[in-house]
Formats: C-alpha cells, sequence, structure tokens
C-alpha cells in the first residue's frame, strides 16, 4: 500500500510541473505537519505585515489547521482542495526541513526555501558518513530515494546565519554558498523583542497552555529547563541520568522549577511522567519552547542546538550535562572541535550537574565569542530580513 502511495504521489508530482505558479502565493509548512519553528514566525511575519502576497499555512493535520485558524490566519489541510490547490500554485515554499513539509509531490517548479532548524556543530545530510542515516546519504540506495526523495531535492535558498556557519550548510546541502542567506532565524526574533512587544504578540499567538506555564514560572525565584537532544541509543534518559528526587529537592530549597523539555523524537515512559514533584515540570516534545525561552533563567542541555539561540538573550545562564561525552563524540562527528565551540559551565556526571545548579553562577561575559561565531550582529528582525529579500524578488 505505500508503495502505491507513493507512485500516486510521483504522478501528482510529475502534474505539479505543468501548474502554472504565483510568486505572490507563498506556501508555509512544518516538520510532521506541526505549527512550528522558523516556518511559523516567518507566516505569522507575513501573514500581519506583508500585503502584497498571500501567505497560506499547508498541513495534513485538521488539529494544526484548526490551531493556525484560531489565530486569525489563513490554513488549509493538503488533503482539501484549496490546500491542494495552493500547493500547485504557490510560487515560494518555505518549511522548516525539506519540501515535504508542505508536500514534495505537489512542489514541482516552486522555488524551496529551506529556513532549517539549528545552527551548531554536528555533521548533517550529505556530510554524514557513518550511522543509521548511512544508506541515505553515502550509498543513496535506490528504496531511499524512492520513500525519501525530499532529502535528495537541493533547496534553492537556505537560511544560515554567519560565514563560519554557511560553509558547513552549503557542503551538507550540496548548494553555493551564495544560495545560503545570512538573516539569522524568524523563531528567534521573539526571543529579543521588548517585553510589551513580545506581551502583545503571545496575546494574540500563544495558545493558552502556553500562558499557562508562563504564569507558573512567576511563581517561583529560579526557572531552570533542561533540553537534551535525542539519542539513539539511550532512549529514557530522564530515568537514567537523572535523580529526580534530588533535583525536585533542591529545587525546592531554592523556590526554583525545572522543566524537562524532551526532544520530539525522544521516549519518556509513562512511570517517570506520573510521578508528581511540585518544582518539576514535563513538558511535551510537541510543545513550542520559543515562547517559553524568555522566561526561563538557566538552560541545562548538551550538544543541541538551542544552546546557541538561548546564548542571544543576555544574562542567561548555561549548564552543559555531557554525562556521555566520549561515547558521543565517537559516535557522531562534528564539523569543529565540540568544546572549543560552546558556552556555559560543564558537568561530566549528575553530583556535578546538582553542583553547577546549586552554585548557580555564571561567567556570561564569556559567552560572546560563541554567540559572535555562531549569529554575528543578529539582533532579531529576521523575519522582517527574510521576507524583504524575496518580496524585492517579486519586482
Amino acid at each position: 500500500m505505500k508503495c502505491i502511495i507513493y507512485l500516486i504521489g510521483y504522478i501528482l508530482r510529475a502534474v505539479s510541473f505543468c501548474m502554472p505558479r504565483s510568486r505572490k502565493v507563498w506556501a508555509f509548512g512544518g516538520t510532521w505537519g506541526a505549527f512550528d519553528g522558523n516556518a511559523k514566525y516567518l507566516f505569522i511575519h507575513v501573514s500581519q505585515h506583508v500585503s502584497q502576497v498571500l501567505p497560506v499555512w499547508i498541513t495534513y493535520k485538521p488539529a494544526v489547521v484548526r490551531e493556525v485558524r484560531r489565530c486569525g490566519l489563513r490554513a488549509y489541510s493538503l488533503f482539501s482542495f484549496r490546500g491542494l490547490w495552493y500547493a500547485l500554485r504557490a510560487g515560494y515554499y518555505f518549511f522548516n526541513a525539506y519540501s515535504s513539509d508542505i508536500c514534495y509531490f505537489t512542489a514541482g517548479r516552486a522555488v524551496c526555501v529551506n529556513l532549517w532548524h539549528g545552527v551548531g556543530l554536528k555533521k548533517i545530510e550529505f556530510c554524514v558518513d557513518k550511522g543509521p542515516l548511512y544508506d541515505r546519504y553515502v550509498r543513496k540506495t535506490l528504496k531511499q530515494r524512492f520513500y525519501y526523495p525530499q532529502v535528495y531535492r537541493r533547496p534553492d535558498y537556505f537560511l544560515s546565519s554567519t560565514p563560519f556557519q554557511t560553509v558547513k550548510f552549503a557542503k551538507a546541502f550540496r548548494i553555493r554558498e551564495e544560495q545560503c542567506l545570512p538573516f539569522g532565524y524568524p523563531r528567534n526574533d521573539i526571543l529579543l523583542f521588548p517585553e510589551e512587544k513580545r506581551q502583545a504578540f503571545l496575546r494574540r499567538f500563544a495558545s493558552e497552555e502556553t500562558w499557562g506555564f508562563i504564569q507558573k514560572f512567576r511563581q517561583y525565584d529560579r526557572v531552570f529547563l533542561y533540553m537534551p537532544t535525542w539519542r539513539e541509543s539511550q532512549r529514557n534518559l530522564f530515568a537514567e541520568h537523572l535523580n529526580l528526587e534530588a533535583l525536585h529537592l533542591l529545587m525546592e530549597r531554592k523556590n526554583a522549577l525545572l522543566v524537562l523539555k524532551p526532544h520530539t523524537n525522544t521516549v519518556v515512559h509513562e512511570h517517570i511522567r506520573s510521578m508528581h514533584y511540585s518544582n518539576l515540570l514535563f513538558l511535551e516534545g510537541s510543545v513550542d519552547i520559543y515562547p517559553l525561552l524568555p522566561y526561563t533563567d538557566v538552560l541545562i542541555t548538551d550538544y543541541s542546538s538551542v544552546l546557541y539561540d538561548y546564548l542571544l538573550m543576555p544574562g542567561k545562564g548555561v549548564i552543559l550535562y555531557l554525562y556521555d561525552y566520549a561515547d558521543y563524540v565517537k559516535e557522531r562527528d562534528f564539523n569543529y572541535p565540540f568544546l572549543d565551540n560552546v558556552a556555559g559551565e560543564i558537568a561530566y556526571t549528575f553530583p556535578e550537574l546538582l553542583a553547577a545548579m546549586k552554585r548557580d553562577a555564571y561567567d556570561t561575559a564569556s559567552y560572546a565569542a560563541i554567540r559572535e561565531r555562531f549569529w554575528g550582529d543578529y539582533a532579531g528582525g529576521a523575519s522582517r530580513a527574510v521576507a524583504d529579500y524575496f518580496l524585492k524578488r517579486l519586482s
């Protein structure tokens, strides 16, 4: 059945090349159909401030259609007549990872703009030379090409931040460096909004759930946020590498809250979720964390690119919990030496993590060099910069 569906998709792909495209119709989509990432924040900006084009959010999830429409924005299911029509008519596709965020099979002749989902150090895409994606990026087997064609479609434009990152992205996606646009990330604009502007944005576009989290954060003197990256071999890391009871007691003494936000692909066992600690809060992996980041004080992470986004906000603390550093650097390739390109207090064991959280002291002045390396002079306004760039191309 899956093969038949893909064969029908390839027929639609051929039809899509025959459709007249309008450069004034811009289609947006998120990974796995979600309303999130750079595509979300660019879409909101274009919907609010760019009257010359028709922005449309396209997803295969009915719940996401309803979510976007509740914000007063235009959204359609890919499986509706209008959704399919706009997918075939849009002259520009803006997405977080691949054209399949909207629909690969409807993207013929559309200008594809990959907004991506994180700067960082790991080798990605066609720079990968080992691991579970070896068949896809190195061997490029017929099966991989048939079922993951979006991976092999090179973007026409790619969103970057600095020359330091552009070199990596151009190689990984097999494009020229001139195709990389150094505007920074739309999702980070909200991190640098003045508080009054951020509040206005959240009143219009944040969910009740997000507001509930913000109100909860305000009940504490300090808010720590733990956001580890996904690991293929250690999926239940919240049970294996954290002592939740010890963390709860520390947070209680400090009148602090520890927010635990797993990667979308990380499995958190139900018995972990069902534990009730007044000073620990589990968030679902699907929660959009960016409206919440300004209301936290300390990020605890590891190899995740969220580190670099967090460094954009002045006065925030960072702890890197690298309990599996020796193994991780053997299994994953990096473009640059890891420890030379990160910032924050480093803990290799849980006792070291607990000690760092107790001290709660950070040399934030030392973050400037890393921030400059990954973001240059970015100070917000990425959404406007991206929109203006493509608006100029209309004329």
